[in-house]
């Protein structure tokens, strides 16, 4: 390809844009043009759950309090149908989703495979807006809850009472700080601070549970008023379905489990192409986390709706999105309530980190090879600023309250779990697996209930996922009509009859003929031949090669090139290749022949016909359209020095 001097960036462009693999770092490769990593063992998985851990436990920091609201006094039975759904359907689906990407690319991923063109490419724009939501929401939230925490501990909150939104600020700003400097995913760190964590848990829960079994007439008090409020049992169980949806929040986690599948060990004999050993950990992974978060789900439900009253879970209230905390104060003192503080804010703070890694690794790693985000979004810190950014807004749009984004959390969360479950079912239904199928159609359709059935109670979250998905197809759009005349091809590779051809025209003026392939006979080439002669005013001594190029999925942007060699008719040689565009897969054939030979080529075209603005818009959306004059613009940009741009004839 084309090389072209730039002058030095400055060191703030440089130091922003390291990693880029034409800035900053040099071979710093990123994206599809990225250089492959040094292979590293990884991890045993139950230390690879921590690092999930952080981002799944971390909610029982504010779940159990988000429960009571939601649920009141039925909030241990509501609790039990999230398990059952945890266990019995999102379970299952993800166990499923590392089977089908054993990489760590998850359902979307697998979505992307079974949609194609430009549907395909919308839908998964779709989904990355509601991951957006998911992971930023993750981020603001958890800091939300951290400052919490610390507002509402004893010691504290005389001084920090009417500072939340700035702490809660501050720490988002403290997390793209430490992306800025460089992070690096530490599982050690992860393994500390989840078994403090839960360390401390347990002991909060035993002590509850001690307290419920040793004052008798908790239990009592509570069943009377559940029985007195709702009536019977089946009455209970089917409000708790109803306020099922806005306890959402216990489902998350899995999605961060899948997407840390390239760090789980596996076996000695894994290879990338068949990581049997890795998707076996990682089934061990969703099921003991799934398993222990289900635990804590009901132990805490439960201590808490019986031990704390009820106007304290409101806002304002001292166990408003701190249920556990509260506890912790309330039966084990200020020493212990404030270690515990300490470990939430802490463990809620590198769910943020998470979130953060989680958001790194999805857009940068769909958007550019779409040719949907500007060619800094291959970059880490300029995506750390414009997500940082973007947590403030969502920390302002919301004053910091944790109850105000759960809505928003469970949509993005809700909405990635309800395509995992449609992924597995197609392609549970594509291996002819019945079982299966019907299976996780039902969990799909309990899923939907439930994304649906939170939207409509609360409407933030999809509204909140709509900015996102405008704002990123919006860009997208406008970033693929400035990249449009972009060399997009990543490598040229000819085959043996190719490469004699392109020798044997070495030796004379290099000129090929851009044809559309229509009935490939006979006539076809020898009328072209003629026509391109009579145009361009040429001796009929001189020969030609033709080039013709099959549009594939133009929705793609980026892919390598293979051309082959054929001779029709025993007399007309002819190079096709496949491509997502015409004018751009010319270009770089051009420019490859011109490196691999020192020889200017020649390429001959006719001229479209219809209107030129419809012709580009074909160009845009299908990859054909106005061929010669787009070929010529990709070659104009791509090879600045006039003398050495392979040249373009049209007639």
């Amino acid at each position: 390809m084309a090389t072209t001097e730039h002058p030095p960036p400055s060191r703030l462009r440089t130091w922003m844009l390291e990693g880029l693999s034409d800035m900053g770092k040099a071979g710093g490769h990123t994206g599809p043009h990225a250089q492959p990593e040094p292979p590293h063992k990884g991890q045993r998985w139950w230390r690879v759950m921590c690092l999930t851990g952080v981002d799944y436990f971390s909610t029982l920091g504010y779940q159990p309090g988000i429960a009571a609201l939601a649920a009141g006094l039925l909030s241990p039975i509501a609790t039990i149908v999230l398990v059952i759904v945890t266990l019995a359907g999102a379970l299952p689906v993800y166990r499923r989703v590392a089977e089908e990407s054993p990489h760590g690319e998850g359902s979307i991923a697998m979505l992307e495979r079974l949609l194609t063109f430009w549907k395909g490419k919308l839908f998964v724009l779709t989904l990355l807006g509601f991951a957006a939501t998911d992971f930023l929401i993750t981020i603001t939230l958890s800091a939300a809850d951290a400052s919490t925490h610390l507002v509402e501990n004893p010691h504290l909150t005389s001084t920090l009472h009417d500072k939340q939104m700035l702490i809660t600020l501050v720490l988002v700003a403290l997390l793209g700080a430490v992306f800025l400097k460089g992070f690096l995913e530490a599982i050690g760190v992860a393994v500390a601070l989840v078994a403090v964590y839960l360390a401390l848990n347990v002991v909060v829960v035993i002590v509850g549970v001690w307290h419920v079994a040793t004052a008798g007439h908790v239990i009592t008090d509570w069943s009377s008023a559940l029985t007195a409020e709702h009536g019977n049992v089946f009455a209970m169980v089917g409000v708790a379905l109803l306020v099922f949806p806005k306890l959402a929040l216990g489902l998350s986690g899995f999605e961060t489990g899948v997407a840390v599948m390239p760090h789980v060990q596996g076996d000695e004999g894994d290879t990338e192409e068949d990581p049997r050993g890795r998707i076996r950990d990682t089934k061990k992974l969703l099921t003991a986390a799934a398993l222990i978060m289900s635990v804590f789900l009901i132990a805490t439900s439960f201590i808490t709706t019986l031990l704390i009253p009820e106007k304290e879970f409101e806002s304002g209230g001292q166990a408003n999105g701190r249920a556990l905390a509260y506890l912790a104060h309330e039966y084990l003192g200020g020493t212990f309530g404030t270690v515990y503080d300490v470990s939430t804010i802490a463990i809620l703070w590198f769910a943020g980190a998470s979130a953060m890694a989680g958001l790194l690794n999805l857009m940068p790693r769909y958007l550019p090879r779409y040719g949907m985000a500007p060619h800094w979004a291959r970059a880490v810190r300029p995506m750390v600023i414009v997500f940082t950014l973007v947590g403030f807004l969502v920390t302002w749009i919301f004053d910091a309250d944790v109850d105000a984004q759960g809505g928003a959390y469970a949509t993005g969360v809700l909405v990635l779990m309800s395509s995992a479950a449609i992924a597995v079912t197609i392609a549970a239904r594509r291996a002819h697996q019945r079982g299966w199928t019907i299976g996780f159609a039902v969990v799909s359709a309990v899923l939907l209930y439930v994304t649906v059935a939170n939207v409509v109670e609360r409407p933030d979250g999809v509204k909140i996922g709509a900015c996102f998905i405008a704002g990123i197809i919006l860009i997208s759009l406008l970033s693929r009509l400035a990249r449009a005349f972009e060399l997009r091809v990543t490598s040229v590779t000819l085959d043996d009859m190719a490469e004699r051809f392109v020798r044997d025209m070495a030796s004379r003026k290099m000129r090929f003929i851009a044809n559309e392939p229509d009935q490939r006979d006979k006539a076809e080439y020898r009328d072209k031949i003629e026509q391109i002669r009579a145009d361009n005013d040429m001796p009929e001594q001189e020969d030609f090669v033709f080039v013709e190029v099959t549009v594939t999925d133009p929705s793609e942007f980026e892919a390598s090139l293979t051309v082959r060699g054929e001779v029709l008719h025993n007399r007309y040689r002819v190079l096709t290749l496949e491509s997502s565009s015409v004018p751009n897969a010319l270009a770089a054939l051009l420019l490859h022949v011109r490196d691999s030979t020192n020889c200017t080529p020649h390429m001959y075209f006719e001229w479209t016909e219809g209107n030129p603005f419809a012709n580009f818009l074909r160009f845009l959306l299908f990859g054909q359209g106005e061929v010669a004059p787009v070929t010529r613009e990709v070659l104009r940009e791509a090879e600045p020095d006039r003398g050495r741009r392979p040249r373009v004839h049209t007639g």
